[in-house]
């Protein structure tokens, strides 16, 4: 074969950053039946950007905070997709840079579209040949559209920058060494306390014995298994199932439950209110242990611990008295809320697990995994980061495994070290609220909200509303109000936010005094948002009043629904 007579000049290698490498990416079918991964940067691109490229000049960052700075500093956007399966290497993937818009976040900003191969080649594509839309605000999200056939593949993604701009170049990391010494010790550090194992030895020795177990893990999008490719089969909560089926079982686990509740974005206050429904299906399961991690979420919960004790208390005093586990996972930042939580732990004897105790330490020193392989994001774990927080639990099980079973039980009736007048708090929707609630007033909030949050649990990879049977008003209807007169001490309510700005406030009224106005875009995307209206020692009648607020009275506003505690 020869070559051309005079082959081309090289193109001139242009500084770039690093936005993903070698990522891994997977498709999940989304409502719209589109096979999808979506990657959102509002607010996180910097510290991405940071993260995967180290010490990069902060004039440079700063451009990186809205579009007009973006079109200032990048000359063109290079997209590498390698599908995992060979045969899918012949296809392609359609990539999606969606600038949010100023307007409308989610429709008048700029979509730039590249189609990728899924051999490895770059496709490359220039700022400038996007056009300029003075409706561009940031850069939002990056979506990969998966064609069929092709479940899985690793990307790296560069923005090529302009002429001016320098950045230093990255250093490739070492393979992780799984079976190493280091990686041992490394996890040994994660056992913040055995605890009172007698009831997780209850529950491994049924295992052991081929009876029925059932294990929970409750928390937020880190339980729910963001970060993860495939997020059902490569998260934390599922490895760490399986790592208990294979040391405990001689059968795989054929008689181990498995369920996963996680929903992103969320604190122990609206784990509260799901617990019921999403883990025990309203009494029909009783989970042996439960994994309860929200040290990353638990910031917006404004009882500052109290939720997370009133949760724990309501997990262990059920009648099958399950084992407790904590598990604190951890911000590329190396922040989480430690602090706040280990003494709830403390108090009742349990066993924790902190994965920021593992990995911070070894990050400047003898390091085992890099900030760049654990993280997905600044706040997610990639495949090896799970890979991790598994190990975690795990040397857990095994180390409770290894220890006498104490003779008697934790405490769980001794007083709260935070609080826990919220561990009787229960669901009230549309499907109960006549059992609980009278003189129910339902005028313009009678629609269905469609578009509410979405997660995947458990095993499926298909995702299924949370909170669904609420109330929503819909845009253009007037004089709407809900009311009920309820016999309580504690109301939660349970409100929509979105970044759409046909949303608009409410004022929430208890007994006749404005108590709330939820803003539905303070937060800015489709996710679900608990808030306490009442909060009394004492049980008795209230009357509680939703409209909108003035100015706003055409708008949508979604209510999910209510956590109660008669």
């Amino acid at each position: 074969m020869r070559g051309p007579t005079a082959p081309k000049d090289p193109t001139r290698k242009r500084a770039c950053l690093y936005i993903m490498l070698d990522k891994n990416i997977a498709g999940m079918p989304g409502q719209d039946g589109i096979c999808r991964d979506t990657n959102y940067m509002e607010g996180r691109l910097v510290e991405q950007v940071k993260g995967l490229c180290g010490d990069v000049d902060p004039e440079i960052l700063r451009l990186l905070e809205n579009a007009e700075g973006f079109r200032t500093l990048v000359h063109s956007l290079g997209v590498s997709i390698t599908a995992a399966e060979d045969e899918a290497k012949d296809q392609s993937i359609k990539f999606t840079m969606q600038c949010y818009g100023k307007t409308d976040k989610y429709a008048t900003g700029t979509n730039v579209v590249i189609s990728c191969p899924c051999n490895g080649e770059e496709a490359v594509i220039q700022v400038d040949a996007t056009g300029i839309n003075e409706e561009d605000d940031i850069i939002g999200a990056f979506h990969f559209d998966f064609p069929q056939g092709c479940g899985a593949a690793t990307v790296t993604l560069k923005f090529y920058l302009n002429d001016g701009y320098t950045v230093p170049e990255i250093e490739v990391d070492p393979p992780i060494d799984y079976k190493s010494e280091r990686y041992e010790k490394m996890i040994e550090r994660s056992l913040i306390s055995l605890g009172n194992t007698k009831r997780l030895k209850r529950a491994i020795e049924k295992a052991k014995c081929g009876e029925e177990v059932t294990i929970a893990y409750i928390g937020g999008s880190i339980t729910q298994g963001a970060g993860a490719k495939p997020i059902d089969k490569k998260c934390y909560a599922y490895l760490s199932y399986c790592g208990f089926c294979d040391l405990f079982t001689d059968d795989g686990g054929k008689h181990v439950k498995y369920i996963k509740a996680g929903v992103g974005g969320t604190p122990s206050e609206l784990g509260l209110i799901r617990y019921e429904k999403e883990v025990t299906d309203f009494g029909k399961y009783k989970p042996d242990i439960v994994i309860v991690e929200f040290a990353v979420n638990d910031e917006g919960d404004e009882t500052e611990g109290v939720c997370f004790e009133s949760l724990v208390r309501k997990i262990a005093k059920a009648d099958n008295e399950p084992a407790v586990i904590l598990n604190f996972a951890v911000f590329m930042n190396d922040w989480n809320l430690e602090d706040r939580l280990v003494p709830v732990g403390t108090c009742y004897d349990l066993p924790m697990v902190s994965v920021k105790a593992a990995v911070v330490p070894q990050y400047k020193k003898d390091t085992v995994i890099s900030k760049r392989q654990y993280f997905y994001d600044i706040y997610h774990p990639s495949n090896d980061g799970h890979h991790v927080m598994s190990d975690c639990l795990i040397h857990l099980f095994q180390k409770a495994d290894e220890t006498q079973c104490p003779e008697a039980d934790s405490d769980f009736s001794k007083p709260p070290v935070k609080g826990c007048e919220f561990e009787d708090i229960f669901l009230m929707d549309a499907t109960n609220i006549d059992k609980y609630a009278k003189d129910v007033v339902n005028q313009g909030f009678d629609a269905k909200d469609p578009e509410i949050q979405f997660v995947e649990r458990n095993m499926d990879l298909t995702a299924s509303p949370v909170l669904e049977n609420g109330w929503a008003k819909e845009d253009g209807t007037k004089d709407a109000e809900f009311a009920m007169t309820v016999n309580c001490r504690n109301i939660i309510l349970v409100s929509k936010d979105s970044g759409s700005p046909v949303f608009g406030k409410a004022d929430v009224y208890v007994d006749d005094k404005l108590v709330l106005t939820p803003d539905p875009l303070v937060n800015g995307w489709n996710h679900t948002n608990p808030q306490i209206i009442l909060n009394d020692g004492k049980s008795g009648e209230h009357r509680v009043r939703i409209v909108m607020h003035p100015g706003d009275e055409e708008k949508r506003f979604t209510i999910l629904g209510f956590g109660i505690t008669l």
